[in-house]
């Protein structure tokens, strides 16, 4: 997948830009049972402007097919190691990567063919890791509403203040070693902590807003509500955004005392407090929905699927935190908001 493509300059490997260093960068993913979506997303790194050197991707076990597909695959480096969690292949993944600079990516996005070469800018130019955005693959309107109560448009996003997900993100070797590597207890979350890892170390973390990975939602709200139950276990167990958590508790404590108040001024507050707190995702919503009708209906979904998400959050929180002792080394450091 790093061979040279007709039209590019002579000497220089496949979507290198005049002028500017090129370094050589490896891509790592890892898998499991993904037969579906795997397809799709090699098609999308064979079709970057900017291809990668190196493709690594670890196989933690799939029984659909995946392993074959992969397998079938010139130019694509595959480990095989049954039951290892994300972090667990992602480590193995960068162990087995030839270059010093790692980009990373799920098998069920698709790339923006300008994906890597946006990435690899913020790196070229000297920072430490490159931040990519998401965005959802919608199929409906069910969908759309629930992409809106969590994934910011580029536009919306604070360099100073981002937690990109690793499904986009590329990074020097030594960033992710001064982190620790990804902690391998954790079978949630483990992005957000490294993310918060390299905070605290005071690495150069600069955002890369035309690097644009797209991603599979859940596909109906079972799905949904396990998703988020299981990324607020990961915050859980990891220590991560407790005082997020804890303002969600107050407040849905807070709106549980308002519905059983006599009084009439709680109820007010807290419909007040309720439009405000689903300006931002209603936003989003009618942004994105195309059709009047969508747009009507969704005045009614996006703050009952933020409740619904919420909800999950506090289940999963809550069983998180029963778990975090047991699930965290001793003397493994908590990252926090």
């Amino acid at each position: 997948m790093g061979r040279d493509r007709p039209g590019d300059p002579p000497g220089l490997p496949g979507g290198a830009r005049r002028g500017g260093p090129r370094v050589k960068v490896s891509l790592v993913s890892t898998v499991k049972d993904a037969a579906e979506h795997v397809g799709p997303f090699l098609d999308s790194v064979r079709g970057q402007t900017r291809p990668p050197d190196e493709v690594v991707i670890v196989d933690g076990g799939s029984t659909d097919g995946t392993l074959e597909i992969l397998r079938a695959e010139d130019g694509i480096v595959v480990l095989e190691e049954p039951g290892a969690n994300i972090s667990r292949g992602r480590n193995l993944a960068i162990a087995r990567a030839t270059y010093d600079v790692i980009a990373c990516s799920d098998a069920d996005c698709v790339l923006d063919p300008h994906w890597l070469e946006e990435l690899l800018r913020p790196i070229e130019a000297g920072a430490d890791v490159a931040m990519g955005v998401t965005e959802p693959i919608v199929d409906g309107f069910l969908q759309a509403c629930v992409a809106s109560l969590n994934l910011p448009d580029p536009s919306e996003l604070d360099e100073a203040r981002f937690m990109p997900s690793h499904r986009s993100v590329a990074f020097r070797r030594a960033a992710i070693e001064a982190a620790g590597g990804y902690p391998e207890w954790l079978d949630v979350g483990e992005d957000m902590y490294v993310d918060h890892r390299w905070r605290e170390l005071g690495l150069d973390l600069r955002l890369a807003r035309g690097a644009v990975a797209r991603w599979r939602l859940r596909p109906d709200l079972p799905a949904t509500f396990r998703q988020y139950s299981r990324y607020a276990w990961g915050d859980a167990v990891a220590g991560m955004h407790p005082e997020r958590h804890a303002i969600r508790f107050a407040a849905y404590g807070a709106l549980l005392y308002a519905l059983g108040s006599r009084a009439r001024w709680p109820k007010v507050l807290s419909v007040g407090a309720g439009l405000a707190y689903a300006r931002a995702p209603l936003a989003r919503a009618l942004r994105r929905l195309r059709t009047p009708r969508e747009r009507a209906a969704a005045l009614v979904a996006v703050p009952a699927l933020l409740a619904f998400v919420d909800a999950a959050k506090i289940a999963g929180y809550l069983a998180g935190l029963g778990a975090a002792r047991r699930a965290r080394p001793r003397g493994q450091p908590e990252a926090y908001s």
